[in-house]
């Protein structure tokens, strides 16, 4: 079964694949230059006290993303690399 998310569902250890990146296009481009393509796989780390932003490990670097801008991206579960 075929089910996508989009970053912001993610609980603290899940991870994910990117499917794609559809944010402002300044925010794209930054998250491109940081490895953020599709294929790419992307687990979240922690969750600040309120809840946004989170931080997310993305190719070996810890990133954080406001909540609004993590719905944006989208993805597939972990054991669905393939799919």
């Amino acid at each position: 079964m075929n089910r996508s998310w989009n970053l912001a569902e993610l609980e603290e250890g899940e991870s994910g694949y990117v499917m794609s990146v559809s944010t402002h296009p300044a925010l794209k481009h930054r998250l491109e230059d940081l490895g953020l393509i599709p294929g790419t796989r992307v687990t979240c780390m922690a969750r600040s006290p309120a809840g946004d932003p989170c931080a997310y490990l993305i190719r070996g670097a810890l990133i954080a993303l406001r909540q609004a801008d993590a719905r944006e991206i989208v993805l597939r579960p972990a054991h669905e690399r393939g799919a």
